[in-house]
């Protein structure tokens, strides 16, 4: 696979996770790349809550998700979501 295309697909795992309501927690960054640590906002619990009601164990165990970024540009997407996140956690207050 091309170096794009690993890109592609790791933006796209990033992408699907945040428009689920993840928010990336931590970072932990070695020589092979990157492993992100999401976690899943309030709001979005909420949400799911009102859809999936009765299944609050399942959402527990949901609520953290780990995902490994290899490649540069992937790692410079999300450093860009980070900022943004954090810009948008100052604006709420």
């Amino acid at each position: 696979m091309s170096a794009y295309k690993e890109f592609l697909a790791e933006k796209e795992k990033i992408d699907r996770l945040v428009s689920s309501g993840y928010q990336i927690k931590g970072v932990k960054e070695d020589l092979s790349g990157a492993l992100l640590e999401f976690e899943r906002g309030n709001q979005a619990l909420d949400k799911e809550k009102s859809v999936k009601e009765g299944r609050e164990e399942e959402q527990k165990s949901e609520q953290k998700v780990y995902l490994q970024i290899l490649t540069a540009d992937a790692r410079k997407y999300f450093s860009s979501l980070i900022i943004r996140q954090r810009r948008q956690d100052k604006a709420d207050y």
